[in-house]
């Protein structure tokens, strides 16, 4: 029998299948499913540790030289050389072999030798330059210090009396025992000291050396106008020169210790002018000469860099893929006697030609004899979940599987998701303008999607990029409720006549209707601007919002009677929705026939006011067969009929809580009567099993073993293949049912009055719009002349700018999480079982996705 053709309506057939493949091709067999992206490996070995498993040492080698592609991608940033993109190549997805990864290895090992050789060659010049380029300013400024202090004699015998400068007083004393000419500091035993230190520290740095050597120095500093690049990081630091002088041997060795603790850099400077100035010409000759050798250890090193930014990205993707193969390869089982890796792995069934065919050509391509052996297992095992989406549904099926994983084969609700979610988002979104704004963008960004997805894009952006087709969607439903409401902006779309004239000619307070005329579409445009359009659109949109949440949820429940359906449990069907949607319609759904009725009747007509439905229901359940007014009812026969209504849902409680446990304890008896074992008893048949197994079958299963026409090898096992599974417990049965029934109860009553949040927030959007016209272009439109219209201008753009960012950006975002909120927690509870095990294959296409080449 054929496979069931692949629909989003249910997730796909899956098969549990077992290969069995010589060690000699095995790497090529993983790359090659890797390709297909169709099959999702069970760890045989996860009692193993990683270093234990067979392929470690290829993924520790393949490890480093994707350390080391790393290492060239973060020194082309620093260099700011571009990477070649990986869309540029022809086919950047084809796997080599083996001998070819050796060789990459081998050429990575040897550039980072050479790159790291260049790099640090030009981080120590670089250092070496940044050194002689301060040295050159601290021979520069002390210069001038030196220069300056030989003029200054007679400012340095005022301050002899001042406390504050003994070392100074010692100075001028010590001159005036010697003839005239310049002494040097060694006679007078001063020392100094001269370096640079960041600006931010300099001043900490006077403080401590004031403090430390009690005011025995003289300090002068000057900055530096050009900022110094740190060559470890690039970064720009403004650095002070400084000079110190002092009076002994053990000062100026404490403070040189003082000044390297601080990060200071200290360099000699002579005290004599000519020996100065002939430093500073062999600092400026080092310097010329540093910087063409720099210049050619930069042009070499980013030569390097450009012929490795040419194939980086097509290594780092055989390098992902190559790491991935091996990693897949640790979760198979090794037959050391035969020599064999056997893997198990879930594929969907209407793939299974397709890795028939996949496996043939690997084998033909290494020229083995000996095929490789698929087992199809027919198992109970619960398979895993898979649906394949294509652009347009992946992202309505992203935002359910956000909530949980569904059950295998269960309705999918991202299905009806596609009308419901936006349409959900429309009602309290509904502008015609605004829908119009999220349509265009959404078929620009569709327009030049593969652009897009090859560019990179920032986290916020990519988000919306990625629900472009919910965007679209939700634009087109705006459109249609806007056309609804009558709003674009927040003013009227006077499409049609209105069927309502001012009286007056058009002056008066009131209106009348036109006789024989009915707006054709949505509401009338004339409510616009009326004194009592707020209190019009609130009830309506009020009452409009309870009958979609009854729509909605009443839809949401009928799949669980398709779910109970397929996997053939009429106790849920009779135990849990029949008695639930008789309470859930006895109730609201009557509530809904309500309001429709109200709505289809002319009270105006029959001479009455039209009903209360709030205090209909509160009379309905404090005092059951009496109505709020007995003389004008809703319509004849109400009373009984609400009545008969609350003792059906009434009846349907205890229904809920006793029949399904009741009913699963009789069948547990009786099987247990029969001689039955208990679910979860049967034998575990895995791949691993000794080989004197293989021949067996459990249960009065059948096994089939033959050669298909491209001689892969099949094997197919009907067995028992079960999970583990917990005695029947009537107490946890009893419990669970207890928790569904109050829960179900209660949750018919808050989300109804969820449903409510569609009325508010189309409320919120309504008047909002309303309030940011009326402060923007209604004021604009009072200006007049050449000013007015550069006023109206840019009061224009204010208007547009605002209108994008506050009322479809921040309010559509509001909007959507509410719609989903209605999706996951209102409509999803009343069938999502949200059970299954998430399909997640050995894809290369998805590896790469999650850690994306840049």
């Amino acid at each position: 029998m054929a496979p069931p053709k692949d629909t989003m309506f249910r997730s796909a057939d899956m098969s549990l299948t077992q290969l069995y493949i010589a060690n000699e091709i095995g790497r090529e067999v993983v790359s090659a499913l890797g390709e297909l992206g169709v099959m999702d490996f069970r760890d045989l070995n996860s009692e193993t540790t990683a270093f234990q498993r067979t392929f470690t040492q290829e993924i520790r080698r393949l490890d480093n030289v994707e350390r080391q592609l790393r290492y060239f991608h973060s020194q082309m940033e620093k260099a700011g050389i571009p990477m070649r993109s990986i869309y540029d190549f022809n086919n950047p997805f084809t796997s080599p072999s083996a001998s070819e990864i050796d060789e990459l290895a081998d050429k990575s090992q040897s550039l980072e030798n050479r790159i790291s050789s260049l790099n640090e060659s030009y981080e120590t010049l670089k250092k070496r330059e940044v050194e002689l380029t301060e040295w050159r300013w601290v021979l520069r400024e002390a210069g001038g210090f030196f220069d300056r202090a030989r003029g200054q004699t007679e400012e340095i015998r005022q301050s002899i009396d001042e406390d504050d400068a003994p070392l100074l007083r010692d100075v001028e004393q010590n001159g005036q025992g010697e003839a005239g000419g310049d002494r040097s500091l060694s006679v007078m035993n001063i020392g100094f000291v001269a370096g640079v230190i960041p600006r931010e520290r300099i001043a900490a740095f006077e403080r401590i050396l004031w403090r430390t050597l009690r005011g025995n120095l003289y300090m002068n500093q000057s900055e530096i106008p050009e900022p110094i690049i740190n060559p470890e990081n690039n970064e720009e630091i403004n650095k002070n020169v400084f000079i110190i002088f002092a009076h002994g041997k053990e000062i100026i060795a404490k403070i040189r210790k003082i000044s390297e603790s601080l990060g200071a850099d200290l360099y000699s400077v002579d005290e004599n002018s000519e020996l100065r100035r002939d430093q500073i010409r062999e600092v400026n000759t080092r310097l010329s000469d540093l910087a063409s050798v720099l210049r050619n250890t930069k042009s070499t090193l980013d030569a390097e860099l450009t012929a490795i930014s040419r194939n980086l990205a097509a290594w780092m993707v055989i390098i992902k893929k190559e790491k991935g193969t091996y990693q897949t390869l640790n979760k198979f089982s090794y037959d050391h006697q035969r020599k064999t890796l056997i893997a198990e792995a879930w594929a969907p069934t209407n793939s299974l030609g397709l890795i028939k065919s996949t496996l043939q050509d690997v084998n033909d391509r290494a020229g083995l004899s000996v095929p490789t052996i698929v087992n199809q297992i027919k198992t109970t095992k619960t398979p895993p979940t898979y649906f394949k989406p294509n652009r347009f549904t992946l992202g309505f099926q992203t935002i359910i599987d956000a909530y949980g994983t569904i059950k295998y084969r269960e309705v999918n609700p991202a299905l009806p998701a596609i009308v419901t979610f936006p349409f959900m988002f429309a009602v309290m979104f509904g502008d015609f303008g605004h829908g119009l704004i999220l349509l265009l963008a959404s078929i620009a960004m569709i327009y030049y999607e593969r652009r897009l997805q090859r560019s990179k894009l920032d986290e916020l952006f990519s988000m919306i990029f990625y629900g472009r087709y919910i965007v679209f969607m939700m634009g087109v439903f705006s459109i249609y409720t806007g056309l609804i409401y009558c709003d674009a902006f927040s003013k009227e779309l006077p499409i049609f006549k209105s069927m309502w004239t001012w009286d007056d000619h058009g002056k008066g307070p009131t209106a009348s209707r036109v006789e024989g005329y009915t707006y054709p579409f949505g509401l009338d445009w004339r409510w616009h601007d009326t004194d009592n359009d707020l209190l019009f659109s609130n009830s309506y949109k009020m009452k409009l919002s309870i009958l979609l949440g009854w729509c909605h949820m009443t839809f949401s429940l009928c799949w669980s009677l398709v779910n109970s359906r397929y996997f053939h449990t009429p106790i849920d069907i009779w135990g849990n929705f029949v008695p639930g949607m008789i309470f859930f319609q006895s109730i609201f759904g009557y509530l809904s026939f309500s309001i429709v009725y109200k709505w289809c009747t002319d009270w105006y007509a029959l001479g009455r006011q039209p009903p209360s439905l709030l205090n209909m229901l509160i009379f309905m359940f404090l005092q059951p067969g009496t109505l709020e007014d007995p003389s004008q009812p809703l319509y004849k026969g109400q009373a009984t009929v609400q009545v008969i209504l609350l003792l059906m849902a009434v009846i349907c409680v205890p229904i809920m809580l006793f029949l399904k446990p009741l009913y699963l304890r009789r069948e547990h008896n009786r099987a247990r009567a029969l001689g039955y074992r208990s679910i979860g008893e049967n034998t575990r048949v895995s791949a691993l099993d000794d080989d004197d197994d293989e021949g067996q079958t459990l249960n009065g299963g059948r096994e089939s073993f033959g050669d298909d026409e491209d001689g892969i090898a099949m094997i197919t096992q009907d067995i028992g293949h079960g999970e583990e599974h917990e005695e029947f417990e009537f107490s946890e049965v009893m419990i669970h049912q207890v928790i569904h029934t109050i829960e179900f109860c209660l949750n018919c009553v808050s989300h109804t009055a969820s449903y409510l949040r569609l009325w508010a927030l189309s409320l919120a959007h309504q008047r909002l719009s309303i309030v940011l016209w009326d402060m923007t272009m209604r004021i604009g439109f009072g200006f007049t002349g050449i000013s007015g219209a550069i006023i109206m201008v840019v009061i224009f753009y204010a208007w547009f700018a605002l209108t994008v960012f506050v009322l479809c950006v921040m309010e559509g975002t509001s909007a959507m999480l509410h719609s989903l909120r209605l999706h996951w927690v209102e409509a999803m509870s009343k069938h999502f079982m949200g059970d299954g095990v998430p399909f997640e294959p050995f894809s290369f296409k998805v590896l790469l996705e999650e850690d994306p080449v840049e």
